[in-house]
């Protein structure tokens, strides 16, 4: 184990062992493929014929490099070419049987000290090393798709794991330019345990006809910056293999939130296992392909709709970052835009906020000063609601408190004119109980922008069991006039996004809590294994702790769920004042300003 892992046996050349054989290749590693399929191993020498001639191409390689990686990778249909790899890394198709076989046939092939690993994202790495003649040279190593691009490796230790073989293939993942994080052996490890939990509880979602599954992927693609959303990465990983690993991870947590969505057993039982069968959540032009089709579900880019009401004016309510940033949306789309705060001060200087943004967008290019001052014309500050007896559309962007929005709503009942369209912007209160609040709740809709709102794309719309049809006609056109992009949703507690995000950050704060992950390996695995712009504390930590367990309770209140209740950490950080950056402590420390 202490020798240079200078030639390397991967077993199974499916898109995962060749990708792995790329990067070995290039690194300097002999490489011998092995797959029992003649046709595997032809696609995966033209894959790397491809690769490394698009390389010289973009002038990243020379043609004599490309030849010398070319011939470092060898293909073989027989295990015994393995003999003489001082590292085998297996990626045979996920089952305990298939991948038992090959470490069994692999004990009477290999040298003692040849390191054996496996490349699961969800089986027992430890039952693995057990069968084997030499569980001490058995691990996990779990590269990520498409393993040219992702950084990320987990090193996976089972008990019986020798420490000499952990050092040697860390060394070598480092060495193919990847970082590197150490875990021990649980279902999922740190990446795919935090996105399957979530991918299942997307596939729940649309199966519940929450949200089609083109909304449910723009709310979170737009609402949290992620490269993907949830149903199409199911497509893009297999159906299948989703429902493998979520089964592996619910019988080691008996966690609800893992036991997979009936839907992933349909459609993979149905062999509609996603892009690689041509069909899944979404259509395909052909097996393998990334380009979508219309399918029967496909919404029509003309769909017939109620015919909206006129929005000439919008008031806004409130004075913070959030009714500030709204004002600034509406007034950049050519909105006359009155400002209501609790004072004419207060008002003043939200608009003096927006002047200062609007002064960095002319600093920065995005607009001219003759545009800036006519946005400004458009905002009128005002010290009390009286000033919206005239608008359009109000939109209340005041406290996440309920009573608080409940005696506004009530206000503005009285204040606005009849057929003026009520919005609210909560993120997490039920919009039918502001609605209560008034005469009129078929004129009561929630419009939930995101922060920063001149920034962020999305905005969820909220439907009511009470909202007129012309009313969700009007916000959906105003939405598009803003330039901001409308997903629909009905009235329940988190709506698409904060219902997807924030077990997702619950969950991966028990993996501290339970001393499986640190913080930094957590953040890093999600930022590189799963392409998040943060990772769960960084998150965290930004949006505040206080706001995140006020979350994470009205889930736990809507849905009952045992797995959504806060994790205790989250409480008793809480609890001692540390909520994130605004205090310069959450889960990590930051300098006061």
């Amino acid at each position: 184990m202490d020798t240079p892992l200078s030639t390397i046996a991967v077993v199974g050349l499916g898109t995962m062992g060749t990708g792995i054989a790329d990067v070995l290749a290039r690194a300097g590693r002999e490489v011998i493929g092995i797959d029992i399929s003649e046709s595997a191993a032809a696609r995966a020498v033209a894959a790397l014929e491809t690769s490394t001639a698009r390389s010289v191409a973009r002038e990243r390689i020379t043609e004599e490099e490309r030849q010398d990686v070319l011939a470092r990778f060898r293909t073989y249909s027989d295990l015994q070419a393995a003999a003489d790899a001082d590292l085998v890394i297996e990626v045979v198709p996920e089952s305990y049987e298939t991948k038992q076989e090959v470490f069994r046939a692999l004990d009477g092939i290999v040298r003692p000290g040849t390191i054996l690993a496996t490349g699961t994202n969800a089986l027992s790495v430890t039952r693995l090393a057990a069968d084997s003649a030499h569980p001490e040279r058995v691990l996990g190593l779990h590269f990520f798709a498409p393993v040219q691009a992702m950084k990320l490796v987990e090193v996976v230790s089972s008990v019986l794991t020798a420490p000499q073989a952990v050092d040697a293939v860390t060394r070598l993942a480092q060495e193919l330019g990847k970082e590197t994080v150490a875990v021990g052996d649980r279902p999922g490890f740190v990446a795919d345990g935090l996105l399957f939990g979530y991918l299942n509880q997307a596939a729940a979602m649309y199966e519940s006809k929450y949200a089609s599954r083109e909304d449910i992927d723009a709310a979170m693609r737009l609402g949290c910056g992620l490269p993907m959303g949830p149903l199409a990465l199911l497509d893009l990983i297999g159906i299948d293999t989703a429902r493998t690993v979520l089964e592996a991870m619910y019988a080691a947590s008996h966690d609800r939130l893992h036991a997979p969505a009936p839907i992933l057993k349909q459609l993979s039982e149905a062999g509609l296992t996603g892009r690689k069968s041509g069909r899944g959540f979404y259509t395909y032009e052909a097996p393998g392909s990334s380009v979508v089709v219309r399918d029967a579900l496909t919404p029509l880019e003309a769909a017939a709709t109620a015919q909206g009401r006129e929005v000439r004016s919008v008031g806004v309510a409130g004075s913070g970052t959030m009714a500030s940033g709204i004002a600034e949306v509406f007034a950049k789309a050519g909105y006359d835009v009155v400002l209501a705060a609790r004072s004419q001060e207060k008002a003043d200087t939200a608009k003096a906020r927006i002047a200062k943004s609007l002064a960095r967008s002319v600093d920065k290019g995005r607009m001219t000063g003759e545009a800036r001052d006519e946005t400004l014309a458009r905002i009128v500050p005002a010290g009390s609601l009286d000033a919206f007896a005239d608008v359009d559309l109000a939109v209340e962007a005041v406290a996440e408190d309920l009573e608080i929005k409940q005696d506004l709503f009530a206000r503005l009942d009285k204040i606005c004119k009849p057929g003026a369209v009520l919005a609210t912007t909560t993120s997490s209160l039920p919009v039918v109980a502001c609605a209560r609040a008034t005469s009129r709740p078929q004129d009561v809709i929630g419009m939930h922008f995101f922060n920063p709102a001149p920034a962020m794309k999305l905005v969820e719309i909220v439907r009511t069991v009470l909202t007129a049809d012309d009313v969700h006609a009007t916000v959906r056109e105003v939405t598009a006039k803003i330039r901001k992009h409308p997903v629909d949703c009905g009235d329940r507690a988190g709506f698409i996004v904060n219902a997807l995000l924030f077990p997702y950050l619950n969950n991966a704060i028990k993996m501290v809590q339970e001393h499986y992950a640190s913080l930094d390996d957590i953040d890093a695995a999600m930022k590189l294994g799963g392409g998040y712009p943060m990772g769960p504390f960084e998150l965290l930590d930004v949006v505040g702790l206080d706001v995140s367990l006020a979350i994470e309770k009205v889930l736990h209140r809507e849905f009952r769920d045992p797995g959504l209740a806060p994790a205790p950490l989250l409480e008793h950080l809480v609890a001692a004042g540390c909520l994130g950056r605004k205090t310069g402590r959450g889960f990590r420390e930051y300098a006061r300003r």
